[in-house]
This record gives structure tokens, C-alpha cells and sequence, in this order.
């Protein structure tokens, strides 16, 4: 899996026809095609291109979710 930095993983928020990424617990996802991840916001409450550990700790869900996603690198 590729490394990225946090700036790195700024460029990929979903907008203007970037890929979707986000990043959870030092693995960075690819959202792209997620349901709900559209328009580089999850549910239109967490912006993408972004470490998102923090959120995930607060979700109404488990992070069991995660196994959903499509894992293509690490932060570094």
C-alpha cells in the first residue's frame, strides 16, 4: 500500500473530479464510489481528504463499517 502525508491526502476530497479518500486510524480508504460519500462529504456532515479517527470515534455506528471500505494506503 502507498504512503501518504496528511497534505497528500488533502488533494483527494472529491470534488472537481478527484478521487475520494479518507483516512481512519492511519489506513487511508478510497470512497470513491460510496453511497455515502458523495460530493467529497460523508452524509454531508464530514468533509473528505482527511484523517477522520476522530469522527468515527464519535459516529453513531460501529467501526465495524470500515471493513466496507476499500483500503489503499497509510498515513505517514
Amino acid at each position: 500500500m502507498p504512503d501518504l502525508s496528511l497534505a497528500e491526502l488533502k488533494r483527494f476530497d472529491g470534488k472537481n473530479g478527484n478521487p475520494t479518500y479518507v483516512a481512519i486510524r492511519g489506513i487511508v480508504y478510497d470512497v470513491s464510489d460510496h453511497v455515502l460519500f458523495l460530493n467529497g462529504e460523508h452524509v454531508g456532515i464530514h468533509s473528505c481528504g482527511q484523517d477522520l479517527t476522530v469522527e468515527i470515534s464519535q459516529a453513531p455506528h460501529d467501526e465495524d463499517v470500515l471493513s466496507e471500505l476499500k483500503k489503499i494506503g497509510r498515513i505517514i
